[in-house]
């Protein structure tokens, strides 16, 4: 047996990893492929201005990024954002969203549109914190 860094994993290796894991999962539950969910805002001129990135599966929207340009930040665009990945998901089957953020970030921002923090990871990175939250979607 050998042990060893990989640091550009060939795609032979990482199906042998994902083909191991689904038949583990499926011992389980039934496999869901994740489907990515994209909401993206514009500019009169077609800049993107502001993105919403996650995925959906298992019943659940994992919200990876919540990005808004600071010129069009306050505007309530990232609540808009989020409203908008939030209502495909629940089309997709979701009952309920979670997230990270880090204290430098935007937790309050969460907090107010119904997001609870349910752990926080310390020294994440030194000297702040990670915040991970959730919301059930039918509560809003």
């Amino acid at each position: 047996m050998q042990i060893e860094e990989e640091t550009s994993p060939s795609p032979k290796t990482l199906a042998a990893v994902q083909a191991g894991m689904r038949r583990y999962t499926e011992s389980y539950v039934a496999w869901e492929e994740y489907a990515d969910l994209t909401i993206v805002a514009r500019g009169d001129d077609g800049s993107v201005i502001g993105a919403a990135l996650g995925k959906t599966g298992r019943g659940w929207l994992q919200v990876s990024v919540v990005w808004v340009d600071e010129r069009f930040r306050r505007q309530r665009l990232g609540t808009r954002l989020v409203d908008a990945m939030e209502a495909e998901a629940r089309r997709r089957g979701c009952r309920s969203a979670y997230l990270d953020t880090f204290s430098y970030q935007a937790r309050p921002f969460y907090e107010k549109i119904g997001y609870e923090v349910f752990g926080t990871l310390e020294d994440y990175p030194l000297g702040h914190q990670r915040f991970y939250m959730r919301k059930r979607l039918n509560e809003r």
